[in-house]
């Protein structure tokens, strides 16, 4: 065992875990957040992504042990911690989950594609939400949502006529 002491959602927190655990596990066991999905455990389907320095990873295949001692791990709960992230917003207006159980990951991706992509093209949305599986099929509602939350953030920003 080895103590880890992590920023997670802005706030720290220790844990004493073995090095090898991977972080979906210390996230949701030992950190308390249940939002973060086990899919395949194979980063195959992105049910597990969080945030590591703004970057989406797949939480299921990184072992606490190569986590930075300074890095910042960002959750689905602390997307939208004081208000709904326009992502969230966009995800409820336009009804993407079914069974919602890869709804976490996707919004994770979605929400590194805005930041790094403010105005995607569809190929950009197919191109970083690719690794998200979601096996209702919403991927159309999936795309429309990115694109009505990348207007929402441009809009809020007073970008491209808005306010």
């Amino acid at each position: 065992m080895a103590v880890y002491n992590l920023t997670v959602n802005n706030k720290k927190v220790k844990v004493d875990v073995e090095p090898d655990m991977p972080l979906l596990w210390v996230i949701r066991d030992f950190v308390g957040l249940k939002g973060t999905k086990f899919g395949c455990g194979m980063a195959m389907c992105g049910a597990c992504t969080v945030h590591l320095n703004s970057q989406p990873i797949r939480s299921c295949q990184t072992p606490i042990s190569v986590v930075a001692k300074n890095a910042k791990i960002t959750t689905i709960e602390g997307i939208g911690d004081s208000q709904l992230h326009a992502v969230q917003q966009a995800w409820i207006d336009e009804q993407v989950p079914q069974c919602g159980y890869c709804q976490s990951g996707q919004i994770m991706s979605a929400v590194a594609l805005l930041k790094t992509t403010p105005n995607p093209t569809d190929e950009d949305i197919d191109a970083a939400m690719s690794g998200n599986l979601c096996r209702c099929g919403t991927y159309d509602r999936i795309r429309k949502a990115i694109h009505k939350a990348s207007d929402s953030i441009k809009s809020s920003a007073g970008v491209g006529g808005g306010k």
